[in-house]
């Protein structure tokens, strides 16, 4: 998979020299979440305010020129959890709905720059070759995208069983940052090590990747597990997540994108946003309803149920909260959106209203 922008070493990204910023830009101008949780995953819309006025405003152009890229907004797909490999009664339909999100991704109006994959690409196995076979075929697949640019990092299905050996075999580094248009991704590994942590090594690394940037820059950071305590008792956490969150905290633009938990999920933790993709596979029950971690039974009927479609938009009418934007959850079936044509219905201009 291609890392545009980066150099695929970890601690390393491109354009050098990047112009700091000297007036914070407002975050809902950073990234639109006008994005999508597609049962395909999310798509976000990330727009410079290029058209804003005042300092601010000239900030952020200067940004974008400077960096020697077009003054264009650009979006952006998360996919997570596709688990390729494996098959059964949670969801026998193997690798449907991953080629489904292709499909529906290759057929959307406004084409995404970049796809990332939140982690568990492959589902793992300990037979010989099996899992490299997996992961071949996960290349596969993703190798349709008709995007610039797919980045992966890995779920413990990827690395757990070796440390991360097969995925940088197959992918690269497991953590790693990059820039583009402006916008610094980095993809944080909480995975292959023997506790579910980012581990004192990455987490240096991570504040010298971050030393050279304002606190205004915005930042995309995509991991597997959630970097904060959303059910320990399910792993469904990271056990250093608050020294990373920490390393985070002064910087006023950062969304945390993140999946393992099969599930749509939002949280805001001081200046930072935290969004969960669903799986593109079987999906767990909300944990607040149950203590029972077992996935949701498969509807042979609506083969789709469960990952859904999330429209999120900036707030606008008679009491909206500034900053909070508005979200509409659509369900996906096969039967209601088969194919690409029902997805850009619903994105057409005020679909969603």
């Amino acid at each position: 998979m291609d890392r545009d922008g980066g150099s695929g070493k970890p601690g390393t990204s491109g354009h050098q020299g990047r112009t700091p910023m000297s007036d914070r830009v407002d975050r809902r101008s950073f990234l639109k979440i006008a994005g999508t949780s597609l049962g395909i995953g999310a798509l976000y819309s990330v727009a410079p305010l290029l058209g804003a006025d005042g300092e601010a405003g000239e900030v952020a152009r200067s940004l974008w020129k400077k960096n020697g890229e077009r003054l264009k907004p650009f979006s952006f797909v998360q996919l997570s959890d596709t688990h390729v490999g494996f098959n059964g009664p949670p969801d026998p339909l193997g690798t449907q709905a991953f080629e489904r999100a292709v499909e529906m991704i290759n057929g959307l109006r406004h084409r995404p720059d970049l796809v990332l994959v939140s982690g568990d690409l492959t589902h793992d196995s300990e037979k010989a070759g099996e899992h490299a076979e997996r992961m071949r075929r996960f290349k596969e697949i993703a190798g349709r995208l008709k995007v610039s640019a797919v980045h992966c990092i890995p779920g413990e299905h990827d690395a757990g069983l070796d440390g991360g050996a097969l995925f940088r075999d197959a992918f690269g580094p497991t953590y790693y940052a990059f820039d583009h248009r402006g916008v610094h991704f980095i993809g944080l590994d909480n995975v292959s090590r023997a506790k579910p942590e980012v581990g004192p090594e990455q987490i240096a690394w991570l504040k010298k990747d971050l030393a050279r940037f304002p606190a205004s820059a915005p930042i995309v950071v995509f991991t597997h597990r959630p970097l904060f305590d959303l059910k320990p008792e399910w792993e469904w956490f990271t056990s250093d997540g608050d020294e990373v969150m920490n390393v985070l905290t002064p910087y006023q633009n950062v969304t945390v994108l993140y999946g393992h938990i099969h599930r749509h999920h939002e949280h805001t933790a001081g200046a930072a946003r935290h969004l969960a993709a669903r799986s593109l596979i079987w999906a767990f029950p909300d944990p607040a309803t149950t203590d029972d971690k077992k996935p949701l039974p498969f509807d042979k009927d609506q083969p789709f149920k469960n990952l859904g479609l999330r429209i999120v938009e900036e707030p606008k009418g008679r009491g909206a909260e500034p900053g909070r934007p508005t979200i509409n959850e659509v369900e996906l079936t096969m039967r209601e959106y088969a194919g690409t044509v029902g997805i850009n219905q619903f994105l057409k201009e005020g679909a969603s209203r």
